[in-house]
């Protein structure tokens, strides 16, 4: 009876499996322990020589095993069905599973393609978001013509096309703005042949910009107009008998000048020169004679390094120990 009982049962499911066998196992486990100490105490009966009880005890445990032997066997047939419908349902699953990637293995190259259109349009838009926030404009715009000639997503590539294009532009003005701006900082500080440099290097960085096209121009037209201010300043102090000035100026036209160039300016420049040097004696003498020891100490090493080679300087030069001594002492 209680065979037909568990055969017309239905296959339990997992969650009551684990149920069953957590029900049958403490029964079972009862029994075998009854049975046990049944025998151990048949045996130590029989040891103490009370085999009448002994061999009673034993025949108990007997009963008591062939008795429960049909539940112990049933509940061992259960779970053993369960386990193997369980089994048997990851077989199944593995083997659909595999039949699936046989399926697709045997499709074509579009035909996977088509059945994966969708998760590979959404690969490829990251990828591209990606480059994108990189700064990767050369690799973007291959993976928009991808998106566009492979999967048919026009739509979608021309606006990728578009943001590509605003984000490269304004990234371009920002980079020729900054590069522009520090060419500038060159040509204010006089430094020519780096902005020189500089400039040809913008020309070959940037091509696409129109904007540096004429850069070299701007760094020729500015050191132009500074030698003109250069040399219009020269003048004016020549002219107006301001020799000191007029020497400062000479010193700094004299690196912008060529031979041609300087020819006629080196008529006044001796004139300039002369004056200067003059000046220079008799602020020399005038701050000795008036006791000014470190204005006389200035103005010889001034002589001395300026007009090397002239009297005025062999003069300053033999007493000009003297004078710094004094000025120290003074100090």
């Amino acid at each position: 009876m209680t065979n037909q009982q568990h055969q017309s049962d239905p296959l339990p499911s997992p969650a009551p499996r684990a149920r069953s066998s957590g029900g049958h196992g403490p029964v079972l486990g009862l029994l075998g322990l009854l049975y046990a100490l049944a025998l151990i105490l048949s045996f130590t009966l029989i040891a103490r020589n009370r085999p009448d009880i002994g061999i009673g005890i034993g025949i108990v445990g007997i009963l008591l095993v062939l008795t429960t032997a049909p539940l112990a066997f049933i509940a061992a047939v259960q779970l053993i069905s369960s386990d193997t419908r369980a089994l048997s349902s990851k077989l199944d699953e593995v083997t659909r599973a595999v039949r699936e990637m046989a399926g697709q293995h045997a499709l074509s190259d579009d035909a996977r393609r088509l059945l994966n259109r969708g998760t590979e349009r959404d690969i490829l838009c990251r990828a591209i978001e990606e480059d994108i926030a990189a700064q990767n404009w050369d690799a973007a715009m291959v993976l928009v013509r991808e998106l566009a000639d492979r999967f048919g997503y026009r739509q979608d590539a021309e606006e990728f096309r578009r943001r590509i294009e605003q984000a490269r532009a304004a990234t371009l003005e920002a980079q020729v703005n900054d590069a522009i701006a520090y060419l500038d900082g060159l040509i204010i500080q006089r430094r020519w042949d780096a902005a020189l440099a500089d400039a040809g290097r913008l020309q070959r960085l940037y091509p696409e910009s129109p904007r540096v096209e004429g850069l070299r121009q701007r760094v020729i037209q500015a050191r132009l107009s500074f030698k003109d201010e250069l040399e219009r300043k020269f003048l004016e102090a020549t002219h107006e008998g301001r020799a000191d000035e007029a020497l400062a100026l000479l010193k700094d036209l004299d690196s912008y000048l060529t031979p041609q160039e300087a020819e006629p300016l080196r008529e006044l420049a001796r004139g300039v020169i002369g004056k200067a040097r003059e000046n220079l004696g008799a602020r020399f003498k005038l701050s000795v004679r008036d006791r000014r020891w470190r204005e006389a100490v200035e103005v010889g090493e001034q002589i001395i390094r300026d007009f090397p080679n002239t009297r005025m300087a062999a003069e300053v030069r033999e007493v000009i120990d003297g004078v710094r001594s004094r000025a120290a002492s003074v100090a």
